[in-house]
């Protein structure tokens, strides 16, 4: 069985209320992972990345949690461990596959619950999934986020990985990214569209120290071009809007969650 889960683009975020949450604002984008599970050959699942055996953390907790041996075959459509939330869209899309091929009758909150728990546990993410599971522009934390439906077309570069665990464990890092994060969305209008998040979200990446040459060089190409642009959350990545032939890469907002393929 396959299921395809958008990646996701965190342009801001905070911590939540409780360690095992978040709040912020991301896109979901048409690039993301499908994973094809099926029953697997021994007692352990196997997870395979481009035909790649590979150890896959939340994924297999995610299986594990579901309590199914499975073989689940990822196909990244964007760089994982780069910021466009491959690790949750790998996870969830399992999860939803897992689902339906062992007929398991979790129901859809349930299977974004146990994404979530398997991300936390693994350290690869606090959230990611919640927009992955809507689509579109969401706003707001995993209990009640705001959901827009955009049709902006993203640019996309990605020079390198940030690792999210080191991140998320860096006390002083992160005491700087709820002071500065809660800030910046407090700001954002009502209604915003892509261009005034990513603008907002500039800001908060430079406050918080982790524009690195390459990603400060591509925003500045993108605002010479006379669009926006901004660093993706956890990534040497930037992501663009408002300019067309800057980036290398071109995708656009997903306005469904993931799904059944």
């Amino acid at each position: 069985m396959r299921a395809f889960a958008p990646g996701s683009v965190t342009a801001v975020f905070a911590p939540g209320e409780t360690a095992d949450q978040s709040k912020g604002a991301s896109v979901a984008i048409a690039d993301g992972v499908v994973a094809d599970v099926r029953e697997g050959d021994a007692d352990e699942s196997v997870v395979t990345v481009g035909g790649d055996p590979t150890d896959f953390d939340p994924v297999e907790l995610a299986l594990e949690t579901l309590g199914v041996s499975a073989r689940s075959d990822l196909t990244a459509e964007v760089p994982i461990g780069r910021g466009f939330g491959a690790s949750g869209a790998a996870t969830l899309a399992t999860a939803i596959a897992a689902n339906a091929e062992f007929g398991l009758d979790y129901s859809r909150e349930q299977l974004v619950e146990v994404a979530h728990r398997a991300e936390v546990e693994a350290g690869t993410g606090l959230g990611d999934v919640f927009v992955q599971n809507r689509g579109g522009l969401v706003v707001g934390d995993g209990g009640e986020p705001r959901k827009f439906e955009r049709e902006t077309p993203i640019e996309y570069a990605s020079f390198g990985p940030i690792a999210t665990d080191e991140a998320l464990a860096d006390d002083d890092l992160m005491a700087t990214v709820a002071r500065e994060g809660s800030a910046t969305l407090d700001a954002l209008p009502d209604d915003p569209t892509l261009a005034d998040l990513t603008r907002e979200a500039w800001d908060f990446a430079e406050a918080i120290g982790l524009p690195t040459d390459e990603v400060r060089e591509a925003v500045a190409d993108v605002e010479a071009a006379g669009g926006v642009a901004s660093m993706a959350m956890v990534g040497e990545t930037v992501f663009a809007v408002g300019a067309e032939g800057v980036l290398p890469n071109r995708t656009e907002v997903c306005p469904e969650g993931a799904r059944l393929r």
